[in-house]
């Protein structure tokens, strides 16, 4: 009887101490949820959300090395092989507003030539929404067009102005129907001149480019014009473009309002010898795309202008695997008024992501 006594009283005790024990335990705290980032597919691939937010990111670019034998745009060039790696980064970011998506692009480049030092160069940065675009981009005279061939040296015969800052407004009717108007930097200020160095340091106009075109089935066309407010003269360039299934082509003219004279939208770009020669009245662009298989395209692109520049270059285009891509291209310009040619080549390494 004590013994039983005595074991429910220590089964009674255990069970008291248990308790207060229990009472006492700390709970700790649950833990914060996770915020997984969410893909955003609404603006295309490689979008993602932001955390905490509706703005959808994306982040892209290339790294690429290539070397260069001699120069298309340089009859005096006879040094052999230069060396140049870049690194291009893009940030681009979109958000739904009641006018559509509410956009901004910005591009930045880091260069390295042989000899040189890294240079970086904020190529893009630029504000999107509703069809007007504000900020740096290239001229729609160039980038609405479609600017020219699908060759690294596809501007020896100078067709336009790159990157500037501009208020453009793009229209887009839905049924092939596209037009633009943009207000553009002339890229006057302190020391500024003109494309025949026309004094321009008190000089505050902008250029203004327009353009429409239209594309329906497998063709295209554009025409599109740019002012030179600083030289008071112009270009048109009209485009046609065509899909035949088994290879893409096109054809581009371009005619100077004074073909005496260069301005922003028929300038020179050739160097040496060759600087400042334009194209005098008109200019054309020709060349064609033709896919071998899905890993191997060829491209070719030939120019001749009114001053008698002659220019054809030449590539083939290789995807070894998905993101890389090489491309070995060979280029002739001939300079018929100084009486000079030059063969020039090109071997590029691309990875894109």
């Amino acid at each position: 009887m004590n013994i039983k006594s005595l074991l429910l009283g220590s089964a009674a005790a255990l069970a008291v101490v248990s308790g207060a024990h229990a009472a006492d335990a700390i709970v700790a705290a649950e833990p914060e949820p996770l915020e997984y980032v969410r893909i955003c597919d609404a603006y295309g691939a490689g979008y993602f959300f932001i955390p905490g937010t509706e703005t959808c990111l994306k982040v892209g670019g290339y790294v690429r090395t290539e070397g260069k034998w001699y120069d298309a745009y340089n009859p005096n060039t006879h040094f052999g092989t230069l060396w140049h790696t870049r690194a291009h980064l893009s940030v681009d970011t979109a958000t739904d507003t009641e006018y559509g998506p509410l956009k901004t692009n910005t591009v930045i480049r880091f260069d390295w030539q042989d000899g040189g030092a890294t240079t970086t160069k904020l190529l893009f940065a630029n504000i999107s929404l509703g069809g007007f675009l504000i900020g740096k981009a290239d001229s729609q005279y160039n980038s609405y067009i479609g600017y020219a061939g699908n060759v690294i040296n596809d501007d020896v015969v100078n067709d336009g102005p790159y990157e500037l800052n501009q208020l453009t407004y793009n229209y887009d009717a839905g049924n092939g129907f596209t037009a633009v108007i943009s207000v553009e930097d002339s890229n006057s200020g302190a020391g500024a001149t003109g494309a025949n160095g026309e004094d321009s340091h008190n000089h505050y106009a902008p250029d203004v480019v327009a353009g429409a075109g239209y594309k329906a089935g497998n063709f295209g066309f554009k025409i599109v014009g740019g002012y030179d407010s600083i030289v008071e003269e112009g270009a048109i360039k009209a485009r046609v473009d065509a899909d035949f299934g088994v290879f893409k082509a096109f054809l581009m003219g371009g005619w100077n309002t004074d073909g005496d004279k260069l301005n922003k939208y028929a300038n020179a770009n050739g160097a040496g010898a060759a600087k400042g020669i334009g194209w005098g009245d008109w200019a054309v662009w020709g060349g064609f795309t033709v896919p071998i298989n899905e890993k191997l395209q060829a491209n070719a692109q030939v120019a001749y202008t009114d001053s008698k520049i002659f220019a054809a270059t030449a590539n083939v285009k290789w995807n070894p695997v998905k993101n890389l891509q090489i491309t070995p291209e060979v280029s002739y310009t001939n300079w018929d008024s100084i009486n000079q040619d030059q063969w020039a080549g090109v071997l590029r390494f691309q990875r894109s992501f």
